[in-house]
């Protein structure tokens, strides 16, 4: 059960990431002249959420029964999937480019 936390920790650190990282949206299409907007960011990173989240409930249903969960723990899931995310935002947005 540790090594699954951790795989999944470190799967879901790397996925919020991912849309700050790769200029594709979904990973896929070339954006246009102007780039990738924040709002397909935004898109891609809540997709991402739903993506890692169903991974987690299938490794937990491999080990066992699957947990019944409330409200809470979505709020506190998307959070952290968001303070994960923060490395890959600051690199976007806010780190200073060299000449600029």
């Amino acid at each position: 059960m540790n090594f699954s936390t951790t795989l999944l920790l470190i799967l879901a650190f790397v996925a919020a990431n991912l849309p700050f990282l790769v200029e594709r949206t979904f990973f896929v299409v070339r954006p246009g002249a102007g780039g990738k907007n924040f709002a397909w960011r935004l898109l891609e990173l809540t997709l991402l959420y739903f993506v890692v989240g169903g991974i987690g409930r299938l490794l937990e249903g491999s080990q066992g029964d699957i947990q019944r969960q409330g409200w809470e723990f979505y709020a506190i899931t998307a959070a952290l999937f968001l303070v994960f995310a923060y490395p890959g935002f600051v690199y976007r947005y806010l780190w200073r480019k060299r000449g600029a």
